[in-house]
């Protein structure tokens, strides 16, 4: 992802984060529409998608370990290592301290160069594509301004 140069800054993505864009909407967008009906209509009130990479570890393994029942994990790219999980009735501050928990295992287990972004999602007032959009948007810019080990997220009302 490459800002813009015009006046107006904005962020265009390289074929490679369209590419990556659209396997995320392919494995993500039906699961969010389940998660979607169970908000308007079973009284799940938020819930949290976080977007995570790293290098030197198995993170696929990793993941599995760490997440809930009711948590789903999306293998998202298997050669670069992208993963998204959807954490089910979560809020921001719960899915900031489960990132916090994973990056901490990585670093532990020498793995490196971890990028972490998340969305809390707490209303079906935005179409899923936007989210999903709206976590790649955070996660590359968050490879490109070089936060490593950080968690970076937005709140969606």
């Amino acid at each position: 992802m490459r800002e813009n140069g015009s006046r107006k800054q904005r962020l265009t993505f390289n074929a490679k984060e369209i590419v990556l864009a659209v396997k995320m909407i392919e494995k993500l967008k039906k699961t969010i529409d389940v998660v979607y009906y169970l908000m308007e209509h079973e009284g799940v009130e938020a819930f949290v998608l976080i977007m995570i990479t790293a290098e030197n570890i198995d993170m696929s393994r990793l993941l599995e370990d760490e997440k809930r029942e009711t948590d789903i994990l999306f293998e998202i790219d298997k050669d670069e290592q992208i993963y998204v999980m959807l954490c089910q009735d979560t809020k921001v501050d719960g899915g900031y301290h489960f990132s916090e928990r994973v990056i901490r295992n990585i670093v532990t287990k020498e793995g490196s160069n971890v990028y972490c972004s998340e969305v809390e999602v707490r209303s079906t007032r935005h179409q899923v594509k936007n989210v999903i959009f709206k976590l790649l948007e955070i996660f590359m810019k968050t490879k490109l301004e070089k936060k490593i080990n950080e968690i970076v997220y937005k709140s969606l009302n």
